[in-house]
């Protein structure tokens, strides 16, 4: 992925491309925290982003026990059914 602002993936880029962007910088900013009262905070949205990160990723992998269901539900024609 070449360097751009986050910014400019807000505009024009995915999903993914935002959230990538933003765990660098975010990585960043912990690296070079100095303020014990901010560093939790950060470490905080850094954990969030990552695990944002992680299930996007992870939408289209077959060990998706999850998304198989819904496949599966949507496959018979009542993914919106109660069962």
């Amino acid at each position: 992925m070449a360097t751009r602002s986050i910014v400019r993936a807000t505009k024009k880029g995915t999903r993914l491309d935002q959230l990538q962007l933003l765990a660098n910088k975010l990585a960043t900013e912990v690296e070079a925290c100095d303020d014990p009262r901010l560093l939790p905070q950060l470490a905080k949205q850094y954990r969030e982003t990552i695990r944002e990160l992680d299930e996007l990723k992870g939408m289209g992998q077959d060990d998706d026990e999850i998304g198989e269901i819904l496949a599966q539900r949507e496959a018979d024609g009542c993914a919106g059914a109660v069962r």
